[in-house]
């Protein structure tokens, strides 16, 4: 008699849960401490991932650890100080988008005493070449110590830069700089030195100063649905798509280079990359000034980059049979008849002046530009959309819920996989090169250039892409204006007191002398490093009295700090 099977009771079903107090499950839905604490956190901006810090004053000897940001750039790792870098990247843009005037002077003349060291230094560079002519090795040692103290002295002195900088270490291959037949003549003009629009005269008199907003893409390597996958994976150019987001900052350069040649004056430009949904490379730039629509198209048309490695389309290697290191040679030979393959520069050597080259990368036919006014409602708008994405990777700016969308992704990553980032890059050997500058163990499809994760789509460059003469100044002075701004704040209060824990995240006070303490980073393993709980404690206790603190400073008076574009609140600007 077969025994009969248990019977389970209907209240306990797949879908019902034992809820009662003190129940495994009701215990479950609690959250944890540390989560309430990095939610507090996250509600005062407080870094997630806060470093510990020795601060030791040098005048009383008296030290004590401090949380200290961690800095990331992406939400995925720390959200308070992703949204804190794409704020003050968005205070950099309003900064120089509309200038009336010109943000870097002139420098200054050279003084007396420098022309009287450059000439010295002339002397000495005549000296040396005859030393080496003479193969005179200890008198070039000699004079180079010279050389050595005189450019420092020139430093010194308030001079940039060397006199005479080091030749290259290997020489610079240079190629015919010939245009293309296939790509269309554009007009070179003589640069001029400004970089400011020029202005426009209304019949009323007004006079305006427009810059423009400019969307550059990709070409199209087939047929994409409404969301951005393919119709045809098996036709899509995955490889194509692959290279030209590979070598895509080339392209960018050259265009820049091209646009201001066409137009005469100095362009300057504040620039973000993004994906598109198609996770083609999409580029979004605020032009200081403006310039016709016609000539934009047309100098995009004319723009390409010719990449001039290799023929890396057929594969000889394969992941079965792969060359091997030759410890004797200090290369890689073939596995099978034992020759060693061709360098990296007896390939690039072997490219003939008939040859194409490896690839060739262009823009697509999608151009989009703007005019855009300053102090306008329009313009904050723009400066969001185009600091949107960045503090997410490049894969995480798209939704990829479907599994068409998810196929897309590994597709192209397996594509990216395969391909040469850089001169350097170990896949070369999958196509009988080898890479500059070889070493043992390297192994094709393992390269670990920041192209080949999945996480920037082959976009190894970087995310936020600023003319030298945007604003004047560099991310760290505007982010220097904007503490500035906050110990303004504070003074107004009447709070000067410089000791430890009165600026944001346990910083100096407004009166503290940074060159009377110093900073040292704990080490992992230090015995003396408080545990990551106690320093977000820390920092939101720290942050929330700092906080209030500048909310009575700013009661009386209306407005954020220099360069917020949305006129956030004071506490976002540390």
């Amino acid at each position: 008699m077969t025994p009969a099977s248990p019977t389970v009771p209907e209240t306990l079903g797949r879908d019902d849960r034992d809820d009662r107090p003190g129940s495994r499950a009701a215990r479950m839905r609690l959250p944890l401490a540390r989560q309430v604490v990095e939610a507090v956190a996250l509600e005062n901006g407080v870094c997630v991932r806060p470093m510990a810090m020795r601060r030791t004053n040098l005048d009383t000897g008296e030290t004590e650890i401090i949380p200290v940001p961690c800095g990331a750039t992406l939400a995925s790792k720390c959200p308070s100080c992703a949204e804190r870098a794409r704020r003050l990247r968005m205070a950099q843009c309003k900064a120089g988008w509309h200038l009336e005037d010109e943000p870097v002077p002139d420098p200054d003349p050279p003084s007396e005493d420098a022309k009287v060291l450059a000439g010295f230094r002339a002397d000495l560079e005549a000296f040396r070449r005859d030393a080496d002519r003479a193969g005179d090795t200890a008198g070039i040692a000699e004079i180079d110590e010279l050389i050595g103290q005189v450019d420092e002295e020139l430093n010194a002195l308030g001079v940039r830069g060397r006199a005479a900088p080091e030749d290259r270490e290997r020489p610079r291959r240079v190629r015919s700089t010939r245009r293309r037949q296939d790509a269309p003549d554009l007009p070179r003009l003589p640069i001029n030195r400004r970089t400011v629009g020029r202005t426009y005269e209304a019949a009323d008199g007004s006079v305006w100063r427009p810059s423009m907003f400019l969307t550059l893409t990709c070409d199209t390597y087939g047929r994409v649905t409404s969301d951005g996958t393919p119709v045809d994976p098996g036709s899509y150019d995955y490889r194509r798509a692959a290279r030209d987001a590979i070598h895509f900052p080339k392209l960018i350069d050259r265009f820049w280079q091209n646009l201001r040649r066409s137009v005469g004056w100095d362009v300057q430009y504040f620039a973000a990359l993004e994906p598109q949904r198609r996770l083609a490379p999409h580029l979004h730039a605020a032009i200081r000034g403006t310039v016709p629509r016609v000539l934009l198209r047309q100098v995009a048309a004319a723009t390409y980059h010719q990449v001039w490695w290799p023929s890396c389309d057929r594969q000889v290697y394969g992941d079965d049979r792969l060359p091997v290191w030759d410890e004797a040679t200090g290369g890689y030979r073939d596995p099978d008849s034992g020759a060693a393959l061709p360098t990296w520069d007896e390939a690039l050597d072997a490219i003939g002046e008939d040859d194409e080259p490896a690839h060739v990368v262009r823009f697509g036919p999608q151009l989009r530009a703007d005019g855009v006014t300053a102090n306008s409602t329009h313009t904050g708008r723009m400066i969001g959309y185009l600091c949107k994405y960045l503090t997410k990777s490049l894969d995480t700016c798209h939704d990829t819920a479907t599994d068409a969308h998810r196929r897309h992704v590994e597709r192209l990553a397996d594509a990216l996989r395969h391909e040469p980032c850089s001169p350097g890059c170990s896949n070369w050997l999958r196509y009988g090169v080898q890479p500059r500058n070889p070493k043992p163990g390297l192994v094709p499809g393992r390269c670990r250039g920041k192209a080949h994760r999945r996480e920037t789509l082959g976009f190894g460059g970087r995310r936020v892409l600023v003319s030298r003469k945007w604003s004047g100044k560099t991310l760290a002075d505007h982010r220097a204006d904007r503490i500035a701004w906050v110990r303004e704040q504070l003074e107004a209060l009447g709070h000067t007191d410089s000791g430890s824990g009165s600026g944001p995240a346990g910083g100096p006070g407004p009166d503290a002398d940074p060159a009377r303490t110093v900073c040292t980073l704990l080490r992992p393993g230090d015995p003396t490093a408080p545990r990551r709980e106690h320093l977000l404690l820390q920092a939101v206790a720290q942050r929330r009295a700092w906080r209030a603190q500048l909310d009575a400073a700013r009661a009386p008076t209306t407005g954020g700090p220099p360069g917020c574009p949305d006129g956030a609140a004071a506490s976002r600007a540390a």
